[in-house]
């Protein structure tokens, strides 16, 4: 019998559903249009024309989906177990990412030595920025990047971030930066090579080719410069790495080492760093660069042993902070560093 009525039931439940499904769409919509009048408001007064709201506004609907995104993230719960860093290392810094990342890398030296000559931002460094970011452009994202950012900001679980970006669009679309079709990303906002949010790009994105535009989406010279431009805003210091991989000796103190303080920003990324030490300091510890040499004395570093005693750890320098200004997780930063180090070997 319920074999028999099986198709019955299925379609029962999904009028079922169809039917809470509407009224709740219903009700959501009013609201969103409501709250996009306030955004006009804003828009407006920060100098966007009436005509570009008015278009980039017309037949807008609520994106559940991306809302869905934002809340699978993973929670910073204090207590929240960190997994090890090696299975993440594997899909990131793997062949096939090096492979292209050499070729572009050779492909672009004439423009990736202009801007570290200009920037003094390590060439591999920008790339494999550009490698972890949209595998070299191979994929920048395909969602309507106001749909998507009007949808997070109407959510309100980070308001004030996506609204924001939201007009940032919206002054992006009004200058002729990229048309409102074009304007497309990931679902949390970001675009192009880069995965600038809209507002880094009208503080940081460059113009290197000469077109009198800064073409994140489909211009290298554009994309290389304006990351390398990025870095230098986020404090990037010349001449020193990012940071070093080392061999940590038996009986080695990390109490003695550890970091007395709590950050307000990330916390959970820079409580897994000790504390800061000179590179002579970790020396005189018996650390131990698993390759290579030293780096000047006087570079101060923190340690952090992603996989546990035993494993690689790395002594990371003050541009190590300028990997997690791009994307603060100590999994992207070491994997742009070590994917940088093979492009350039």
């Amino acid at each position: 019998m319920a074999t028999r009525n099986a198709p019955f039931l299925h379609l029962l439940r999904l009028a079922a559903a169809l039917c809470a499904a509407a009224p709740a769409a219903g009700q959501d919509d009013p609201g969103f249009q409501s709250y996009l009048s306030q955004v006009r408001a804003r828009a407006a007064a920060e100098g966007v024309r009436a005509a570009t709201i008015d278009a980039s506004f017309a037949g807008l609907t609520f994106n559940p989906r991306v809302v869905a995104l934002d809340r699978q993230q993973p929670e910073t719960a204090p207590n929240a177990p960190v997994s090890d860093f090696a299975p993440y290392r594997a899909r990131h810094v793997d062949a096939a990412r090096i492979s292209r990342g050499r070729a572009t890398y050779q492909a672009q030296r004439s423009r990736l030595a202009a801007v570290e000559a200009a920037t003094g931002v390590p060439e591999q460094i920008m790339v494999a920025i550009w490698g972890h970011e949209t595998n070299y452009g191979s994929y920048t994202g395909n969602f309507d990047l106001v749909r998507s950012l009007a949808s997070l900001a109407y959510d309100g679980r980070r308001r004030p971030l996506f609204e924001g970006e939201l007009v940032a669009a919206l002054k992006m679309i009004d200058r002729g930066v990229i048309s409102r079709e074009r304007l497309v990303g990931s679902w949390a906002g970001a675009t192009g090579n880069p995965q600038f949010l809209p507002s880094v790009y009208l503080r940081l994105a460059r113009d290197a080719d000469g077109d009198g535009r800064a073409d994140i989406w489909n211009s290298a010279p554009d994309t290389l410069a304006s990351i390398g431009n990025y870095f230098v805003q986020a404090g990037w210091r010349p001449g020193q790495p990012w940071g070093v991989p080392v061999t940590v000796p038996a009986g080695f103190s990390r109490a003695a080492v550890a970091n007395r303080l709590v950050s307000p920003r990330c916390p959970r990324v820079f409580q897994r760093h000790s504390g800061w030490r000179s590179m002579a300091e970790w020396r005189a510890l018996g650390i131990v660069p698993e390759r290579g040499s030293w780096p000047a004395d006087d570079i101060q570093a923190v340690l952090i042993e992603p996989d546990g005693q035993g494993s690689t750890a790395y002594l990371l320098t003050g541009n190590y902070r300028v990997i997690l200004d791009y994307n603060c997780s100590n999994f992207y930063a070491l994997s742009v560093g070590l994917l940088a180090d093979e492009i350039a070997r």
